[in-house]
């Protein structure tokens, strides 16, 4: 018989029950993302890392009130991202965003995913110029996608907007781009 990892809704049941070790466990597996999504939004790397760990405080406080059955990483990322916007409110930043940290190898060894690889070449930086050239709510659901790699449902939850606002923010922003990067 083969065991499998447990899954995130394992370790959300046990942590509900003061189990910190499971959270410890659900920290450890989403901190990378969290960080990378508190960055694209905050465009600064130390306040995206308060960003995200106060975002983990945030959720462990809310367990009890975490929908069962419910995917965590969209629900966490949608406090990683409002606490990264209201850092950024509360700074009075509005600075371009760089996508760099979004952008890099994941840890692990693991292979560079294809964004990560055409950044890396000589169009790169031509590219994150017409990135951040793209309204501020474009340029976020770009991110998202292509730099984090998340699903349409995880960037409608971590920005929190519909489904459909998403897809046509995609369309646009890369309408956009297409016509700023040839």
């Amino acid at each position: 018989m083969v065991s499998r990892p447990p899954e995130d809704s394992e370790f959300v049941e046990r942590a509900r029950r003061g189990d910190e070790d499971a959270y410890e466990e659900l920290v450890r597996a989403h901190q990378g993302i969290a960080f990378r999504t508190a960055y694209v939004i905050s465009g600064n790397a130390s306040d995206a890392e308060e960003a995200a760990q106060e975002a983990f405080v945030k959720a462990y406080r809310a367990l009890g009130r975490f929908r069962t059955g419910s995917p965590f990483r969209p629900w966490l990322l949608r406090i990683v991202a409002n606490e990264a916007r209201n850092r950024r409110r509360s700074a009075g930043r509005r600075a371009a965003l760089s996508l760099r940290a979004a952008a890099e190898e994941s840890s692990g060894g693991a292979a560079p995913s294809p964004e990560g690889v055409a950044l890396a070449g000589e169009d790169r930086q031509q590219l994150l110029e017409a990135v951040n050239g793209l309204r501020e709510e474009e340029r976020l659901v770009i991110a998202c996608r292509f730099f984090l790699e998340l699903s349409e449902e995880e960037t409608a939850a971590a920005l929190d907007v519909r489904l459909g606002t998403v897809k046509s923010r995609t369309s646009r922003a890369l309408e956009h781009l297409r016509e700023a990067y040839g």
